[in-house]
């Protein structure tokens, strides 16, 4: 932990000025209210002083004449080891080197109930995340504040900045030297590595495994196709576009391809889903039989479901979604709950996936995930769009939503990501929630083995990992989700902890996204891209997520 030197501060003192014993922040209150100035609170660690910070203190100095900034003392923090970076005397003066604060207590104490009591400030200011959170902890403080007449405020939380990540970069660039600091994103890139040990070795040691290991996938399939037109000319008789389709390439889509991500990757795949009786899907069993994934399908109504991109050159100009919601009677999904559970006994891992097409209910999700938790070592899912069947994913390892899929299942537009993320948790009770955020690449978020109490609170009981989006040469986007995912649970169940997972799984999404439709990921591709990545001169650049926004 970097330690405090005043001699290598030339405004020490003015600062010291600031930074103000409780008796003497006590006494500056009371001067305050006698001369009518409303004073206003903030308290957290301020590890570092971000861009969020100084957005939700510039709100705070807003709503009152004096600001003062009470910090959690060195030894009650609890956010992993080597945290906090910065000991609390370098904390408290970069907060007082500010302007908008005016004063700055260092609390030694567990909670800021107590200092709330003692100055009792006519606003205190939390983070938007503590609005409808039930932590223990905000609610003594905020039963202290209104006692003596104050209010509480939530900043609005527009931004969300994590210390923790700015920390592990800067680490990365004083282990790599300059060339860390040519990318952020390479820098950030090179600490998770690290910390991690995402060495190529321990990913050959991953990959190694899969060949081990036998999936079960359940889930609906459809057909992604891609129609090539020639340059559009405008229509004579409208002002419209002019297409002339050249050709056609069909793709298995939906959980077809997470089975074909499975295979290639070199595990056994039995897919589990529901087919109508056309040619499209005969043509598809057949694809399917011929990379070696066993096929098991109860009966749909209608047609084949189809997503149809037109494409001039490598650009997407139309969608045509004939999807629909397939016709599936309660009989067919029992039967589907049977076979995958028939599947599932020489298993090692299941995934399942709600494409949204009509074969998974809230009902029968849960009622797989409750029949495969016994089954299988790594249970897996994923949602395309805004599902209440992810929070049916009872007892799963790993689920993998876009933060769009996420906040639409909980219902929550407005608050945090982690706030999202608990509620989802005490849903389902996942271990692992990793939250795609398209061109930022995904965070991880587990529990924390370390958690103090349980009645402590949330923020506590969580830790994060943010791994950057890997695409170095993105040409479509569809299907990135699906790879990630696939390769994910392989991951798990061949030992591997979830930032390996998320890790590798990132990488499958870059090798997918390198490709033109929707192409089954293989795993010497995977460990060509490995080899990549360990090339100084890495560029990250990014990707959208995938099937699940861009299907």
């Amino acid at each position: 932990m970097p330690s405090h030197s005043e001699s290598s501060n030339p405004h020490a003192g003015e600062l010291a000025s600031k930074i103000l014993s409780l008796d003497a922040l006590v006494a500056r209150r009371r001067t305050a209210a006698s001369i009518g100035e409303k004073v206003v609170h903030c308290h957290g660690c301020f590890d570092i002083v971000h861009p969020g910070h100084i957005r939700h203190l510039r709100h705070a100095a807003k709503l009152g004449d004096r600001l003062v900034v009470s910090i959690t003392a060195d030894r009650l923090i609890r956010k992993g080891t080597g945290r906090p970076l910065f000991d609390q005397e370098l904390r408290a003066e970069n907060l007082a080197a500010l302007s908008l604060v005016d004063w700055v207590h260092v609390c030694d104490d567990e909670t800021a109930v107590e200092l709330l009591d003692a100055v009792q400030p006519d606003v205190y200011v939390k983070g938007r995340e503590y609005e409808e959170n039930d932590d223990p902890r905000f609610a003594m403080e905020r039963a202290a504040v209104e006692r003596h007449g104050g209010r509480v405020v939530f900043s609005s939380g527009d931004l969300v900045f994590s210390s923790t990540a700015l920390i592990n970069a800067m680490a990365s660039g004083a282990h790599d030297g300059a060339q860390a600091y040519e990318s952020p994103e390479l820098a950030r890139l090179r600490g998770l590595q690290r910390r991690h040990d995402l060495s190529y070795a321990r990913m050959g040691t991953l990959m190694s495994g899969f060949a081990r290991q036998r999936v079960v996938i359940v889930g609906d399939v459809l057909q992604d196709t891609y129609t090539h037109c020639a340059w559009p000319e405008v229509a004579g008789e409208s002002p419209m576009m002019n297409l002339r389709p050249l050709e056609q390439t069909a793709y298995d889509g939906g959980a077809a391809i997470v089975a074909k991500h499975v295979a290639a990757l070199g595990a056994h795949a039995t897919l589990v889903t529901a087919l109508p009786n056309d040619d499209a899907a005969k043509r598809m069993r057949e694809r399917l039989e011929a990379d070696g994934i066993d096929v098991l399908a109860v009966p749909s109504q209608g047609r084949m479901p189809e997503k149809e991109r037109l494409l001039v050159g490598r650009n997407k100009v139309v969608k045509l979604d004939r999807s629909g919601v397939a016709s599936i009677d309660a009989a067919a999904r029992t039967e589907m709950v049977t076979l995958a559970i028939a599947a599932s006994k020489s298993a090692d891992a299941a995934i399942v996936t709600d494409f949204g097409l009509g074969l998974l209910t809230t009902r029968s999700t849960a009622a797989l995930f409750d029949a495969l938790r016994p089954r299988v070592r790594t249970l897996a899912g994923d949602v395309s769009g805004p599902r209440e069947t992810l929070l049916a994913m009872r007892g799963a390892d790993w689920l993998s939503p876009s933060e769009m899929e996420l906040r639409g299942a909980v219902g929550d537009q407005s608050t945090s990501l982690p706030v999202s993320v608990w509620e989802a948790r005490e849903a389902t009770g996942a271990r692992t929630i990793a939250v795609t955020l398209s061109e930022e690449g995904m965070v991880i978020f587990e529990p924390n083995p370390e958690a103090p109490r349980e009645d402590e609170g949330w923020p506590s009981r969580l830790l994060s990992e943010h791994v950057p989006a890997l695409s170095d040469s993105a040409i479509d986007p569809l299907g990135c989700g699906d790879a990630l995912l696939s390769t994910a649970a392989l991951v798990l169940a061949s030992g591997g902890t979830a930032v390996e997972a998320g890790y590798l799984g990132s990488v499958a999404a870059a090798v997918e996204a390198s490709m033109l439709g929707n192409v089954a990921v293989g795993v010497n591709a995977l460990a060509r891209r490995l080899r990549g990545l360990d090339e100084p001169s890495l560029l990250v650049q990014t990707a959208d997520r995938g099937a699940r926004v861009a299907g």
